[in-house]
């Protein structure tokens, strides 16, 4: 009986993550949106791919599957290059220099 009350909190606190990231993205969304600044639509980005790739991570945990987190992985890898490219934008007005 012990493992079943374990099962159900652990499940409990994966939907309490889940909401809590949902909100995040939520919120995420509308600096996106309303950013007065390149540099705040920017760090929105990056909380947008940080929190996606979070609420994969515990996908992966609710069901059992390492697959999600093949797919966080993938999500943390494209999040960093596109971060780092648009900081490069931002910096020097080029990605890619001639």
């Amino acid at each position: 009986m012990n493992a079943i009350l374990m099962n159900n909190v652990l499940y409990l606190a994966a939907s309490f993550a889940l909401v809590c990231f949902a909100l995040g993205m939520v919120f995420a969304a509308i600096r996106l949106l309303r950013g007065p600044t390149a540099q705040d639509r920017v760090l929105a980005l990056d909380t947008l791919y940080i929190n996606g790739m979070l609420t994969m991570l515990v996908f992966g945990i609710r069901s059992g599957t390492s697959v999600y987190f093949d797919i966080a992985l993938l999500i943390a890898l494209f999040g960093f290059v596109g971060s780092t490219a648009m900081a490069r934008f931002l910096l020097r007005g080029e990605v890619i220099e001639p």
